[in-house]
């Protein structure tokens, strides 16, 4: 195909950024609808991958664009798409725009703050560039390449949650401004000194494949090949130090206990729409390299590496759950139930089964939905209330039904009821786990109960019961913030009935992956005697 989509995928919101962020400072609202304009001109460049994408085609890749950039270093310019990055890709295209629109006054200048203005042509400008580097993160077949994505989409989402955040309340001005920027500052400082090691180890790739081949390379496609011929073979420290490198990385992006705590403070900070965009779309990208780099470039590490793995994902999944139970901030109980959320899913990823893997990939789709639906709705009764803390709040569902019903649509989602979607990616991630590993797949289980908890604890507080005076006269949804959340609820309905659109495209790319981490899924233990006596 001549035309580069998968470049243009990713050139069109970074465009778009540079433009939002040359409007003039008087013309807020031209900012506004050039960056939902940009937002769904990319949604429509999503779609066309998907249309050309075909599940059934031999190779690992499709649409692929390939340029010499850096030839001393071996780093080239390749892209590439394969069912589980195209389908993550759709996913990220299709939610900035609902960021965007939930977005659309949090950086509107603060009449009653001592800061008379607020840089909202930056807000919306920022917003997009992250798409854009999350976009081409997901495309990179080129371990340098991708690394400088990874890395590089830290600092607009450091300025997003730094700069901006929900009105002060009770707090005072002065005092969330200060946990605004602590929280920035632990995010980036996590993420940096996980990118600096992942660094460390990239150099170590390229330095083992110059050695071997006798020029170094970053192309995931060529080392995965060379692997396969036999012409590149890691010593067993070797590849197990290099996949550390990376995995540790990753682990901090997702984020995986215990190097997770700078998550809740990020998403607690942030807005409603930039927590969205923390949790459902950049911390996809730290999953998704376990699949694509992790696994295809070190198999016999990744496997050594599994059973600690394991452990870590349990934990988390159990911890999350845990705190979420105890707090009393709503965004933060998000934030923790997410925690819980990327433990099934690095749970999947390692069970090292087709179903496991298959409803990992899923579960990072429908908890991007479900999420954001959640704290799409959560924002929108903060600003209503101006507080976070579960207390300040009592009977909602009396003045505002349809807030509260759409609020316990995201909660149900959450925690995973059957017949929404991620009820399908969370049961395929425990029968893949239970039939290698039963005892963690049976233990992972206790976190469905814990969230069933946390959920419905919080809907009673905050939606039933008397009606809390600071909550009498609060205004029920308006038409921008419906034509927000709607979509996501129908979404969820779909796909929790069928999934089938999603699993056709993600599952090929599943099997490839566990052809080249060597594994096959294990077979039903039946003996003869017991079939015999079932005739």
């Amino acid at each position: 195909m001549s035309f580069p989509l998968l470049t243009a995928t990713a050139v069109v919101p970074a465009a778009g950024a540079l433009a939002t962020a040359a409007v003039p400072a008087a013309r807020r609202t031209a900012a506004k609808w050039l960056a939902l304009g940009v937002s769904l001109a990319t949604l429509l460049l999503a779609a066309a991958q998907l249309v050309r994408f075909d599940p059934d085609a031999a190779g690992p890749f499709q649409l692929t664009e390939s340029h010499a950039w850096i030839k001393d270093f071996g780093v080239r310019y390749d892209l590439g798409v394969d069912g589980i990055s195209v389908v993550l890709i759709a996913l990220t295209a299709l939610l900035i725009p609902f960021v965007v629109l939930a977005g659309w006054h949090d950086a509107d200048p603060l009449e009653d703050s001592s800061t008379r203005w607020r840089p909202t042509q930056g807000f919306f400008a920022l917003i997009l560039m992250v798409e854009a580097m999350v976009v081409i993160a997901f495309e990179a077949t080129d371990v340098f390449l991708f690394y400088i994505f990874f890395e590089a989409m830290l600092i607009p989402m450091y300025f997003l949650i730094g700069g901006f955040g929900d009105r002060a309340g009770e707090r005072g001005e002065a005092e969330t401004a200060a946990q605004r920027s602590y929280a920035a500052v632990k995010f980036l400082l996590y993420n940096l000194v996980g990118g600096l090691i992942m660094l460390a180890a990239v150099i170590g790739l390229y330095a083992v494949t110059a050695h071997q081949l006798g020029t170094g390379t970053f192309s995931l496609t060529e080392i995965v090949q060379a692997r396969a011929d036999g012409r590149l073979e890691f010593a067993t420290t070797t590849e197990r130090a290099l996949f550390l490198g990376f995995f540790f990385a990753f682990a901090v992006k997702a984020p995986l206990w215990p190097l997770h705590t700078w998550l809740p403070n990020a998403m607690g900070e942030a807005t409603a729409p930039v927590a969205v965009l923390i949790t459902a779309v950049v911390d996809k990208v730290g999953t998704f390299a376990m699949l694509r780099f992790c696994l295809q470039l070190f198999p016999e590490a990744s496997k050594w590496a599994t059973p600690v793995i394991l452990v870590l994902s349990l934990i988390s999944i159990l911890y999350g759950a845990l705190l979420a139970v105890g707090q009393r901030d709503i965004k933060r109980l998000i934030a923790y139930a997410s925690i819980s959320h990327f433990g099934f899913i690095v749970l999947g990823i390692f069970a090292m089964t087709t179903q496991g893997q298959g409803g990992a990939t899923l579960y990072m789709v429908n908890h991007g939905i479900s999420t954001a639906a959640l704290m799409l709705v959560a924002g929108f009764l903060i600003s209503r209330r101006g507080s976070r803390l579960i207390a300040d709040y009592g009977g909602v569902q009396k003045v505002a039904p349809v807030l509260a019903g759409t609020f316990l649509v995201g909660g149900l989602a959450t925690l995973s009821l059957p017949g929404l979607a991620p009820f399908v990616s969370e049961f395929l991630v425990l029968v893949g786990t239970f039939s290698r590993y039963p005892v963690i797949g049976v233990l992972a289980t206790v976190g469905i109960v814990l969230a069933a908890l946390y959920v419905l604890v919080l809907y009673q507080r905050t939606m039933t019961g008397p009606v809390a005076e600071p909550v009498r006269g609060m205004p029920d949804l308006r038409v921008r913030e419906l034509v927000v959340v709607a979509p996501l609820i129908v979404l969820l309905l779909v796909l929790g009935i069928y999934p089938k659109p999603v699993t056709r495209i993600v599952d090929p790319a599943v099997e490839h992956t566990m052809s080249q981490v060597h594994q096959s899924d294990p077979k039903p233990d039946v003996h003869v005697n017991d079939v015999e006596a079932a005739k």
